[in-house]
């Protein structure tokens, strides 16, 4: 079965990447793309990431952020898709708990907050304030991931100012969860933190 999956990736990255000699075709881009939305495959994949080889976790992060990447004209598909189906967010989030998918999981949450309709979902989700105690894991790669994934929401600090989406009160936690890196124990977090 295995097997099975890592041939299915890897002629799924062929279709979306092209190979070598040649660009991919349009047609068949957008059959998979539409097929990867209706079967529910983009959801399974990231769902079941920890089962995957290691190469095929390579393959699926690299499908993910192609297919993500895809405009229509002025539309992103994959953009209105993962708006209308957050819990991939959530799923990408909560990879960073799992060491085995996390930096996959931290990459392809980082392709989907360049876009401000999906960075709007993590960032007034009740799990952003999760980027607090990622940023502290132990795990070193890990924690720088987590941060570089969390200081892209830098870019849309004038965004939660001008538009008045956070609270008084759930600034104050934020600041209050800011304050607790820029006093940590760990030299990385607290150099990272006051940068």
């Amino acid at each position: 079965a295995s097997e099975e999956v890592s041939k299915s990736l890897q002629a799924m990255k062929e279709i979306l990447c092209g190979t070598n000699d040649k660009e991919p075709p349009t047609e068949a881009v957008a059959q998979l793309a539409q097929e990867l939305y209706s079967s529910g495959l983009l959801v399974t994949l990231i769902a079941d990431l920890q089962l995957i080889d290691f190469e095929g976790k390579k393959d699926v992060t690299q499908i993910f952020n192609n297919i993500l990447r895809r405009q229509i004209g002025a539309r992103s598909p994959t953009v209105e898709y993962i708006s209308s189906h957050p819990h991939i967010l959530s799923m990408l989030l909560k990879g960073y708990e799992a060491p085995q998918i996390a930096l996959r999981c931290g990459i392809m949450l980082r392709e989907c907050i360049r876009h401000e309709p999906l960075a709007k979902i993590v960032l007034f989700s009740n799990q952003f304030r999760d980027f607090f105690k990622y940023v502290e894991l132990s795990t070193f790669d890990i924690a720088s991931d987590a941060f570089a994934t969390f200081k892209i929401f830098e870019d849309y600090e004038k965004l939660l100012l001008s538009e008045n989406y956070v609270t008084k009160r759930q600034s104050l936690k934020i600041f209050e969860d800011y304050e607790k890196l820029l006093l940590s124990e760990n030299y990385v977090t607290k150099r990272q933190s006051l940068k």
